[in-house]
């Protein structure tokens, strides 16, 4: 073991609620403090650094802890995703821990870590009072060559959707309101200028608190100052986070709620009108009339928070509508809109049944909250070994790229109550599976040998595979995903879906067939979101019209 003095980089471990498993993040002391109560600076790592070594780049300072997560691995998930997930973590526990000054918590990040400072400063806006990425990219279709799905077919429209929160660019509008210091080397052979020349244009341009600095001759590492730049340093601490409380207007835009909800302390986008679209808000918020107004598109479910509003009355314009509640229950309650026929109405608090910022769709979601996989032992020898392998082939796969720990079962010593809002995968179907019906319920998905059904529509073959996502039905929090076939020759055929890599979009269902492996996309057979309550969603669903 090292011994550290009290100024030198150390490890801090915490229990992870995405899996259960223990994780760590290094921190630099405040030292020598001068300051009573130091700030926070998160930063994030590049590709093949640990976050060890990259608290180590840095010099103390006096005014700030030096906190890095460590995305799981020292390559992970490019910071979205688990990523994405763990800074939050750290986040939380650092605050906690640690105590900093909230008003001086900041956000930076060199190369892979430069693309997180991008996203999750587009995020989150409002949580960190100044970002700095240095030697960043945008996103994977700028770098990194992800699919587009341009070709123009309704299956690719839903694909391009599920990509959506990866889209760096269309939450751009989230910058405002955040100082931002772009570092970069005009030689960087790895992650080109280009790059940030790219975000200086289309973010920089009448941006008011905009800085930045091409470092002549360098290339994409250039020492320590990559990261611990003083002139970066300085503009983050000339930066403070806004008081969200005290905030009268917000503006805000999320690609999906289960992602991003919430820009400020007093308003939440809960809800989406066509899921995984964005969704955007202009609200004002006037303490002692005890009324907001403003606008959003795209949001099917409003929160407005009464925390700094006296008792009483409570009147609304929003999208040009007037509402009037007469009474509030007291200050800090919530005040719920949802919007049907596009009308505005007061609604009672969304329960679990329906969707939400906590449990919110998106296959890729089942990866968190305690996460157990359950294999099926009810098929053929084949399937049953099927089910098994690729239940150990999944957790082997995520504690190897994301250092994740996740217990696995057979469905027939899976003792529900023993996992409570948990979140569980099953493996095979519905038959295969015996914690099917437990858990799924009335789903609007059925998948069985031999046939998938959904929205009316039966496909027909034991080679279809098949993904989806479920609340499970004995919680109000966690989810049920399916990971199976409709025969043995669709489960195999499941397993070529990359699930735990970064930048691929999966919506809340896809059903495939093996001409996948020859056309890719041309092989889907269909694809879509569910509804806001979780079911069929014809207007959110694709099919692939030649089958």
């Amino acid at each position: 073991l090292r011994v550290r003095a009290p100024d030198q980089c150390r490890r801090v471990t915490f229990r992870s609620r995405i899996d259960q498993s223990v994780q760590y993040y290094a921190v630099r002391p405040a030292e020598p403090r001068t300051d009573a109560t130091p700030g926070m600076i998160f930063t994030l790592h590049g590709a093949s650094v640990e976050a060890i070594g990259q608290a180590d780049a840095y010099a103390n300072k006096s005014w700030a802890y030096i906190v890095a997560p460590t995305n799981r691995r020292p390559y992970g998930f490019d910071w979205e995703d688990i990523g994405r997930l763990d800074l939050l973590e750290v986040y939380r526990d650092a605050m906690a821990r640690f105590r900093p000054d909230p008003s001086r918590i900041y956000l930076t990040g060199h190369s892979m870590g430069g693309h997180g400072t991008w996203q999750i400063g587009a995020q989150y806006p409002g949580t960190f009072g100044a970002i700095a990425p240095s030697a960043g990219w945008s996103d994977f279709r700028s770098y990194g060559g992800a699919d587009k799905y341009d070709g123009g077919t309704a299956v690719e429209g839903i694909l391009r959707r599920a990509w959506s929160p990866s889209d760096t660019l269309a939450l751009k509008d989230n910058y405002r309101g955040v100082g931002i210091y772009v570092l970069h080397g005009d030689k960087d052979d790895n992650v080109p200028v280009e790059q940030a020349r790219r975000m200086k244009e289309v973010v920089g341009e009448g941006h008011p608190d905009f800085e930045y600095y091409e470092r002549p001759g360098a290339g994409h590492w250039w020492g320590n100052e990559c990261v611990d730049w003083p002139p970066l340093m300085d503009f983050l601490r000339k930066h403070t986070v806004p008081d969200r409380l005290r905030q009268t207007r917000t503006t805000f835009t999320t690609a999906c709620p289960g992602i991003s909800s919430s820009p400020c302390g007093w308003a939440a986008v809960l809800q989406q009108i066509e899921p995984l679209k964005p969704s955007s808000v202009d609200l004002s918020v006037d303490a002692a009339k005890r009324s907001f107004s403003g606008t959003t598109a795209n949001v099917a479910r409003l929160e407005l928070q009464l925390g700094m509003l006296s008792p009483g009355a409570i009147h609304a314009e929003i999208d040009g509508q007037t509402l009037d509640v007469p009474t509030a229950a007291s200050p800090g309650d919530g005040l719920e809109l949802s919007r049907e026929g596009g009308a505005w109405a007061v609604a009672r608090p969304l329960t679990g049944e329906f969707k939400s910022p906590a449990r919110g769709g998106l296959f890729k979601d089942i990866f968190r909250n305690g996460v157990v996989f359950v294999a099926g032992t009810g098929g053929t020898a084949e399937e049953n070994e099927w089910s098994l392998a690729k239940a150990r082939f999944d957790a082997e796969t995520f504690w190897y790229r994301g250092n994740g720990s996740v217990r696995i079962l057979l469905d027939k010593d899976f003792d529900a109550a023993s996992f409570a809002d948990r979140n569980v995968v099953l493996y095979g179907n519905a038959t295969t599976n015996s914690a099917w019906a437990a858990l799924l319920g009335p789903s609007p998905l059925a998948l069985s040998p031999g046939k998938v059904a959904l929205g009316g529509k039966e496909l027909l073959g034991a080679d279809l595979a098949c993904l989806f996502i479920q609340p499970r039905h004995d919680s109000q929090t966690a989810c049920v995903a399916a990971v199976g076939g409709a025969g043995i020759v669709g489960m195999r055929l499941v397993g070529r879906v990359p699930y735990f890599q970064s930048g691929v979009g999966i919506p809340d269902w896809m059903v495939f067939g093996p001409e996948a492996m020859e056309q890719g996309i041309g092989g889907i057979r269909g694809a879509g979101f569910f509804g806001n309550d979780w079911k069929y969603s014809n207007a959110d669903s694709a099919w692939n019209a030649t089958r």
